[in-house]
């Protein structure tokens, strides 16, 4: 039987956030391709007038490589444990850039300067170069997941009777995996511990061990015909930032192969994934940092500007610090510009801030309305990356509507921290920003950030952070 950490083990142990090293593996690539396009450019020669500008072109052919193995998952963690359908995804990968490049180059009319051999040349070294690299990848996966440095943390929902098998089969066919024990509401004497892999708790418990662990993905394995079972612990699990699964593997009801996604040879029906792949949390990550360099740079004068007013207006720090939750329901320190009397702050937000509020300063007043008070939380984005420039607006602790905590009043309301919160979001330019007192104001708000979670790309980024100006002039009366 594999070896299986105990409960204290997978909790402490310290591993390599599969985010990072997905970034780490696609910045590699890149820099290994760079380099080999630049050796063989000044040893062989691409073009038939040697001119440095026309390096461009190849190093443009692995941009598009990247590019491609991020959109077709190559970049994915669970790839890395499968060298051989990786190879062919990146050969592959690899041959639609080069055409894509030829295809750029001749369209620009510098298809003429380029020898009518190098097209191959350049093909073939190219696509032995990722061969071997996938090699040297396959060979320090192995090293570092034996390591348990990098690995896919599973934990089964179900009794020792349904989870068994399934286990078994994982251990036997998955690569990767570190299966960290099971949970079930039942009772020992109804659903002993399975040898080796330790009981974890109930599915409450579960919800609490999952936002303090790492865990990748929850597979379910308790029968269809439970179905108010089923659901009730779906209903609860949802919430969590992570991939849900249900087994198939002792189902007596078959689907077409394509409904099925597979982990070794266990079918598995996707029930929720998380909102973005380890790929997709890379771009998200690049265009935070390069957009919010671009952004802080444009607005420093008003952020100075500002500043000054702040302490020309009352006494006390420019900015105002306060505790919100983020990713995962952590809690995170988010920044903004003072906009209250120091006396009269509210850290904790027991109390909304309402129109013509006696605590807010003359200054607040206006950087409330503008939203200029919540520019400094491009701190957050460049250098503490608890917070996106995008997504659900992070909320104050004890904020409340009709009386009632938020969570109170929607069902649901932590599924809204599936992904980092954001400077601004989709609520807010479709018309809920300032004000939610009440229940309907956070009920639309939550809507639009799980519509939001549910449709992410980077094109609606892109499209969000392009309108925000504009939502902002239109909703001046909504803040306060």
């Amino acid at each position: 039987m594999k070896d299986t950490p105990s409960q204290s083990e997978v909790i402490y142990k310290k591993r390599i956030p599969t985010s990072l090293f997905v970034g780490a593996v696609a910045t590699l690539e890149l820099v290994f391709l760079t380099i080999i396009t630049y050796l063989y450019y000044k040893e062989i020669g691409v073009f038939q007038e040697s001119t440095e500008i026309y390096l461009l072109f190849p190093l443009i052919n692995c941009l598009i490589y990247i590019v491609l193995m991020f959109k077709c998952g190559g970049y994915d963690f669970e790839s890395f444990f499968h060298y051989r359908k990786r190879s062919m995804s990146a050969v592959k990968a690899w041959c639609y850039a080069v055409l894509l490049t030829v295809s750029f180059m001749f369209f620009f009319k510098f298809g003429g300067l380029v020898s009518r051999y190098w097209v191959l040349f350049w093909f073939l070294t190219g696509a032995g170069c990722i061969v071997l690299f996938c090699l040297a990848l396959k060979i320090c996966v192995k090293y570092l997941n034996k390591l348990r440095l990098i690995e896919m943390r599973v934990v089964i929902v179900g009794s020792a009777i349904e989870a068994q098998n399934l286990i078994d089969q994982l251990n036997s066919s998955a690569r990767g995996l570190c299966i960290c024990g099971t949970f079930d509401d039942r009772s020992d004497e109804r659903s002993p511990p399975i040898e080796g892999y330790p009981k974890l708790g109930s599915i409450d418990a579960l919800v609490q061990f999952a936002r303090k662990v790492e865990i990748d993905m929850l597979i379910v394995d308790i029968p269809m015909r439970a179905e108010a079972r089923l659901m009730g612990m779906l209903k609860k699990l949802w919430v969590l930032p992570i991939n849900i699964r249900i087994s198939a593997l002792s189902s007596i009801l078959r689907f077409h192969k394509r409904s099925y996604s597979y982990i070794g040879n266990v079918p598995l029906l996707d029930i929720f994934d998380k909102p973005q792949s380890d790929s997709e949390r890379i771009m998200k990550y690049w265009f935070d940092k390069i957009f919010g360099a671009i952004i802080l740079v444009l607005v420093s004068p008003i952020m100075l500007i500002t500043a000054i007013a702040i302490k020309l207006d009352s006494k006390g720090p420019v900015f105002f610090k306060q505790k919100r939750y983020g990713f995962n329901n952590e809690l995170i320190q988010v920044y903004k510009f003072r906009s209250m009397y120091v006396e009269q702050s509210d850290v904790n937000a027991v109390k909304l801030v309402t129109k013509g509020d006696p605590r807010v300063t003359k200054v607040g007043r206006f950087i409330r309305k503008s939203s200029i008070d919540e520019l400094p939380q491009l701190f957050n984005v460049l250098f503490q990356g608890n917070i996106s420039l995008v997504g659900p607006r992070p909320h104050a602790m004890q904020a409340k509507a009709d009386s009632r905590l938020y969570e109170d009043v929607v069902d649901g309301y932590f599924a809204r921290h599936k992904v980092k919160p954001g400077i601004t979001g989709y609520a807010q330019i479709n018309g809920w920003r300032g004000e939610t007192d009440t229940a309907h104001q956070i009920e639309k708000r939550v809507e639009c950030d799980l519509y939001y979670i549910s449709n992410w790309s980077i094109f609606l980024d892109m499209y969000i952070i392009a309108i925000t100006p504009f939502a902002l002039v239109f909703d001046l009366d909504k803040a306060y």
